[in-house]
């Protein structure tokens, strides 16, 4: 079996292993990230990421914290695949002779390289998951006009399509590319780093399943302390309105954002992305070593 074989492989596990463990924290995340600011003297609809998990579950049932999983659990396999098997040519590419390992500044190269090819794949299955995470928001918004909310994935891609064609659904691709890009290359090289600083040097193939979890929590951590504030611009960009849209572009939602609620208004959501960093990236890291391994 060839290495790009492999690596489509393992990587799609790892993906899957991902989704099942973070896509609860991040329907919580994207629904305090979108939630429309609250008319003066009003609360906002969310205390708090508690305050969204208990309004979640009250008004949808404990099913509520998986909507929108629909969008990226059928992409889950090209997207994952594609990130790792891209950032093993990037390493095939960099590595100086067959069996070396790479140095931690080569892993935040391929982990670049492997964000940009994964940003054309993410930013449709972002918007559509987003669309549908953020549902409730939306919802109001769409009884005050009068327009059905769009009642799954598929849905959501025919109302995008109609309502600003196939171009719509690579909205919010400037911010997903400075998302992916950076956090990706922060993530793979962060990765390593803790991998080769557990071994004890760069031979890391012995390192045992509690080193490979550190590892892989501490990398998607770092993923998300890198890139925050851009994800928080990329989701609200993803579920502004197609025909009357608030915000022009990325530098416009900035803007817009900070006036608003000033530097922490780019942190919305962030507790319950660090909570799913964690434990997602690390099953995502581990699902893939192991798969890998197995695969010889």
């Amino acid at each position: 079996m060839g290495d790009v074989v492999k690596d489509l492989t393992a990587g799609t596990v790892g993906g899957a292993a991902n989704l099942i463990v973070g896509h609860p924290f991040d329907t919580i995340k994207v629904k305090l990230q979108s939630q429309p600011a609250p008319a003066p003297g009003q609360l906002p609809k969310y205390a708090g990421a508690i305050d969204a998990v208990k309004q979640t579950i009250a008004a949808e049932g404990p099913r509520g914290l998986y909507k929108g999983m629909g969008a990226p659990l059928a992409t889950v396999a090209a997207f994952n695949a594609l990130l790792f098997s891209v950032r093993g040519q990037m390493e095939a590419i960099l590595r100086s002779e067959p069996g070396v390992p790479l140095t931690v500044k080569q892993q935040f190269i391929a982990g670049a390289g492997a964000g940009v090819a994964a940003s054309f794949l993410a930013c449709p299955t972002e918007l559509i998951k987003c669309r549908l995470q953020a549902q409730s928001s939306l919802a109001e918004a769409a009884a005050a006009s009068g327009v059905a909310v769009p009642k799954g994935p598929i849905d959501v891609a025919k109302h995008v399509i109609r309502d600003a064609g196939a171009r719509g659904l690579f909205k919010g691709l400037v911010p997903t590319m400075g998302r992916e890009v950076p956090g990706n290359a922060v993530m793979f090289g962060v990765y390593e780093a803790a991998k080769q600083y557990l071994a004890g040097g760069l031979d890391t193939s012995n390192l045992g399943r509690g080193s490979q979890i550190m590892a892989g929590g501490l990398a998607g951590a770092a993923f998300w302390l890198s890139v925050y504030p851009t994800d928080v611009v990329k989701s609200v960009i993803q579920v502004d309105d197609y025909k009357n849209p608030r915000y022009s572009g990325s530098l416009d939602a900035v803007r817009k954002i900070l006036a608003a609620d000033g530097v922490k208004g780019l942190y919305k959501g962030f507790g319950p992305a660090m909570a799913r960093s964690v434990p997602a990236n690390a099953a995502t890291f581990v699902a893939y070593e192991i798969t890998r391994s197995a695969l010889g």
